[in-house]
């Protein structure tokens, strides 16, 4: 009965039991598993034979919870949500208050007796109903909802979101664009690795060629150990950012910052060698790029604010619309201080009280200093974006480093104890640990989901279309217990309606379109709530190529982003010529019979392909990887997507990805740059012929 008991337990905290893995095996969760997955998400269980007693206390704690934190109402026209009281008294005046997000309220009183009994029941020999309170129609926003009974006063968020994800008023015209990290970007003018400037004008390039879309990866703070005492806190991946709610100066376009302020850009022998070097190097050297801007940016903070400032009003509005941004400054100036994760801090900074004599104030000034020259910058290349199409496609990561200041000032919305990952699967045979802690299922909606929507703003604030990675981690991710490993990790649930009124109603209020990575193994009611929500699908050619000569490419989903590939994925010639297989299978990740089944595949893939595009007049005679790649699009542009993706690096036949997953230090990941300076791309053998095929492509297709 223990061992059942725990099942019930789990279950009543959003845990699955079970799963299936990619290859239909059936994999149960072990008691072990889920002691430890429960004690992550805060039950008080140390051992199986505890469990009947934690079940007991969890039925009550739910059935004495009279209101839910949060309630959802679709489109503003109105609901009810769940009541719990006390039985069997079943009647009495309830006095309910609505406080709306612009400051109006509404009042009214309703009889417990005139409401619907949805059911009733009894724990511990307490008895509790279970009602049904109607809401009145209300605007969409973040609103409180309060309801007093004999004294007793309890409230909750209710979220009056939108159905849909914002769509432009016309409909969206099909769009094609280009991705290219923004470190990759070379141009005649960087520091040794792109900055916002150069995306600036990568956008501008694809506009004149008539794309409306630029994607990128994640532009978020990172720890680049730029500071005296950071030298412990190192993390390139962008997928692993110190913070989701503020921006990497390392983008910083230093000599415009300079410009902007009146002063004259940085200059000298010494940097102009020192520039150079960088810029030659075909792997980002992130450490000597960020101390190199972060010597002159400092400079210019300090010379800034060392004098009447013309635009200091302009910062310090800047400051009182981030009211977090002084706290992150300090954040990162204690951890330069003490050169260590805060997670070894003294319990009082660990807490999350800092004070004065914790830090540099210099280094502090200069933290919420970049943060206002990025934010001037990404606002300029943001309006720039919007003038053609989505614009700039951001990137929002799944995840956040576990040392970052997310982690450390918003800890309750953190399940610590467990990583996110990923269970096993034919390319990842003992699963995945990804390293940074989930969202705690529960207290993200206890705190309103306070931290997702800041999140949501700070990115909605300059993207047209923001890419959610991993969006069925909306519905349920899979947890790692510290210690177990991924082969025990479990699912746990989040409230799937709930996270998508947060993302739908930011979306409507920074027009910005939502697009879903759907790729890998997908819950049966992800797609479905995509649609529903208008979150476009993804589609990813490498993935949907058959050896099939009568349907060797699987046609997209209405609405979809395409591309060929994805960063973590090979480069289109790569694949073509299969030179990723002996790269996989010298990382232990393919087999040499694997490798042969692979290349065989492929085989048929390139013929069968060959055949199709030539048979819908988008291929002659040659079968160059260029010539395949340029009708491949255009056979893209031709299904009923909302926009082609074209990464850059296939234009110029690249062999080698931008990331190699499962490895960290076995492969150059996050650091590769393009092999061409933005200035050449019009010289380029085939470059401006296959752009401007697709160019043509997508607009008979509108």
């Amino acid at each position: 009965m223990s061992v059942e008991d725990l099942k019930q337990l789990a279950e009543s905290y959003g845990v699955e039991l079970s799963f299936y893995e990619d290859n239909g095996k059936f994999h149960e969760a072990s008691p072990e598993s889920l002691l430890a997955v429960l004690a992550v998400l805060g039950c008080p269980l140390q051992r199986v034979e505890d469990a009947t007693a934690a079940l007991r206390e969890r039925r009550l704690e739910l059935w004495r919870r009279t209101l839910e934190p949060v309630q959802v109402v679709w489109d503003g026209h109105g609901g009810e949500t769940s009541l719990r009281l006390p039985g069997p008294d079943d009647s009495g005046a309830l006095h309910c208050r609505l406080e709306f997000e612009n400051g109006e309220s509404r009042f009214w009183t309703v009889d417990v007796a005139d409401l619907h009994l949805r059911d009733r029941g009894a724990v511990d020999g307490e008895e509790h109903v279970r009602l049904a309170l109607p809401l009145p129609a209300m605007p969409l926003g973040y609103h409180r909802l309060t309801v007093q009974r004999s004294g007793k006063t309890v409230e909750g968020l209710v979220l009056s979101a939108p159905t849909k994800a914002y769509v432009p008023e016309r409909e969206f015209a099909k769009t094609w664009g280009l991705f290219l990290p923004l470190y990759a970007v070379r141009t005649a003018r960087d520091w040794g690795a792109g900055d916002y400037t150069d995306l600036e004008n990568l956008i501008g390039w694809v506009q004149k060629r008539g794309g409306g879309l630029v994607g990128t990866l994640p532009l978020l703070a990172g720890f680049l150990g730029d500071g005296p005492g950071e030298r412990g806190l190192f993390e390139p991946s962008p997928y692993s950012p110190a913070s989701k709610l503020f921006w990497s100066e390392f983008y910083v376009d230093v000599e415009r910052a300079y410009r902007d302020e009146g002063l004259p850009p940085p200059s000298g022998d010494a940097l102009r060698r020192e520039r150079d070097e960088l810029r030659g190097l075909e792997l980002v050297d992130y450490r000597r790029v960020m101390a190199l801007k972060r010597r002159y940016l400092e400079e210019l903070a300090r010379t800034v604010f060392a004098k009447p400032w013309p635009r200091r009003e302009e910062f310090e509005k800047f400051a009182a619309a981030r009211p977090r941004l002084r706290d992150y400054a300090a954040f990162r100036a204690v951890c330069e201080k003490r050169g260590e994760s805060w997670h070894t801090w003294p319990q009082r900074l660990r807490d999350g009280t800092l004070r004065e004599e914790d830090y540099d104030a210099d280094v502090a000034r200069y933290h919420a200093f970049v943060q206002f020259v990025a934010d001037r910058q990404l606002r300029s290349l943001s309006e720039l974006a919007r003038k053609s199409g989505p614009g700039l496609y951001l990137d929002l990561p799944l995840g956040v480093n576990s040392d970052s200041y997310d982690v450390w000032r918003e800890r309750p919305s953190f399940a610590l104890g467990a990583s996110g990952g990923a269970p096993p699967d034919t390319f990842f045979t003992k699963g995945q640990e990804w390293g940074f802690p989930p969202l705690h299922p529960e207290n993200i909606r206890t705190t309103g989901y306070g931290y997702l929507r800041d999140t949501l703003r700070n990115h909605m604030r300059y993207a047209g279309l923001l890419r959610i990675d991993h969006v069925m981690g909306l519905h349920r991710l899979f947890f790692v217990p510290q210690g177990l490993g991924a082969m025990n990790g479990v699912y746990v649930r989040y409230n799937a309606d709930e996270m998508y009124a947060v993302f739908t109603l930011e979306s409507n209020r920074h027009r910005t379109m939502l697009a879903g990575e759907d790729l890998g193994t997908v819950p049966e009611a992800v797609r479905p709530a995509m649609a529903k929500h208008e979150v476009h699908r993804l589609y990813v050619g490498q993935y949907e190529m058959r050896p099939d000569p009568n349907a060797p490419i699987q046609r997209a989903p209405e609405g979809a982003i395409a591309s060929l590939n994805t960063h973590d994925m090979p480069p289109f010639t790569a694949y073509w010529h299969n030179k990723d297989t002996a790269d996989r299978q010298e990382l232990g990740l393919l087999t040499e019979d694997q490798v042969k089944w692979e290349e065989g595949q492929r085989e048929g893939i390139r013929k069968a392909v060959v055949e199709w595009l030539r048979q819908a007049g988008l291929l002659g005679a040659a079968e160059d990887p260029r010539d395949v790649l340029r009708g491949f699009l255009c056979n893209l542009a031709r299904m009923p997507v909302s926009g082609v993706l074209v990464n850059a690096e296939d234009l110029w036949q690249a062999t080698l990805p931008q990331n190699v997953p499962g490895t960290y230090r076995e492969r150059p990941n996050w650091r590769r740059r393009a092999a061409y300076a933005l200035e050449e791309f019009e010289r380029l053998p085939g470059l401006a012929e296959t752009l401007t095929a697709l160019n043509a492509a997508v607009r008979a297709a509108k």
